[in-house]
């Protein structure tokens, strides 16, 4: 079972600004922050609820990127509902996601499987899916 994972992001803030926007329709929020100050390196933002971050993003240092290629990085929240998948796929195409995959049913991973897919700034591949009956 995985505690919390991490991507790097080539524009902090852009990063940071996208996923508040992006994440806030699954009720999830930056409840840690940490600066490159305090780690000697990056800075770090890590998103979740109830006062558990679960989902970090950090600034790579010493790269001269300001775009990161494409990866094959992909990250899936859990949604309660398929009107949070589709409140995700708008609020991410909204701060700057690119389509990936509009929202729908996903019938050949299951019969109720719901999903959304953007690319975030960086490439990143992020989905929100719902597996509950509509």
């Amino acid at each position: 079972m995985l505690d919390h994972i991490g991507l790097p992001v080539c524009d902090f803030a852009r990063s940071r600004a996208f996923y508040a926007a992006t994440l806030a329709p699954l009720g999830l929020s930056v409840v840690m922050e940490v600066s490159a100050q305090e780690t000697g390196a990056g800075a770090h933002a890590g998103f979740g609820q109830g006062g558990k971050p679960f989902f970090w993003i950090g600034s790579t240092v010493g790269s001269s990127r300001t775009q990161a290629p494409e990866t094959h990085v992909h990250v899936a929240f859990a949604a309660e509902s398929r009107t949070q998948v589709d409140a995700f796929h708008a609020a991410a195409l909204a701060a700057g996601g690119r389509d990936n995959g509009a929202p729908g049913l996903r019938p050949h991973y299951h019969p109720h499987y719901y999903g959304a897919f953007i690319l975030d700034p960086d490439g990143h591949n992020i989905e929100a899916v719902c597996h509950h009956p509509a």
